[in-house]
């Protein structure tokens, strides 16, 4: 059987963006390859990215709460944890996916890549984020690995505490709600969808019986945050 790995892309592009040789190519392909891709390329030597995101998540959080541990000593650990969720979060770790152009070099299935509106595809990028992080993890320990989360995720925290970014849209609208109607908002999920590695929610945000408006997600959590951007909006309370 030909080499497939012979074919697969010149990812030296990508290392130079991310300022690491690894030693272990393989791993950083791995790192690229969506699951769709192996459901329509059942040879590919590789597995896909899933195990390896798994691991980048847990490299990933380890490495935020120690720096924001040792750095803020006397920072509560409720709003450590507000600073630490809008470090990790998809959005940014989409956004940082996007600056390593790191969709060019995905393998993705033909259907997954023409079919992808914009929030599957910003899920798709944060997964391939946290299983390169995984990558480097294994590749070259967690010394690399905390230094690439520290010079390329922790940077992004001065701006973030300036701008106040870290107080989520939930946490937003649930204290707005409880000043101005006095009533704390509840959450129902109104669909879920999909299989079990991609479920879709839609999820309503009540206050009181009055659903002031409805969020979509790949998460509870995500449709919840979507939900309560939309109600800030709703209710004028931006």
């Amino acid at each position: 059987m030909m080499n497939i790995l012979s074919k697969m892309k010149d990812l030296s592009p990508l290392e130079k963006k991310l300022s690491i040789r690894f030693n272990n190519n393989k791993l950083l392909t791995q790192a690229l390859v969506h699951k769709s891709y192996i459901n329509e390329n059942p040879h590919f030597p590789l597995d896909h990215n899933e195990r390896l995101e798994f691991l980048g998540d847990a490299v990933l959080e380890l490495a935020v709460t120690e720096y924001l541990f040792k750095r803020y000593p006397r920072t509560p650990e409720g709003e450590m944890t507000n600073w630490r969720a809008s470090l990790v979060n998809a959005t940014m770790l989409g956004t940082m996916a996007n600056e390593f152009d790191l969709y060019e070099h995905l393998f993705l299935s033909k259907g997954e890549r023409k079919d992808q509106n914009q929030k599957a595809r910003q899920y798709i990028l944060a997964n391939a984020f946290e299983a390169l992080i995984g990558a480097i993890y294994i590749d070259q320990g967690m010394d690399t690995a905390r230094e690439f989360v520290e010079r390329n995720i922790i940077s992004k925290l001065p701006d973030i505490l300036k701008n106040q970014s870290y107080l989520d849209a939930k946490t937003r609208f649930q204290e707005t709600a409880q000043e101005k109607a006095g009533v704390t908002p509840t959450y129902k999920v109104l669909n879920e969808k999909g299989p079990d590695h991609e479920k879709h929610f839609t999820i309503g945000v009540y206050l009181g019986e009055e659903c002031v408006a409805n969020g979509n997600g790949f998460s509870k959590q995500e449709a919840q945050m979507d939900a309560a951007a939309k109600a800030l909006q709703v209710k004028g309370w931006e």
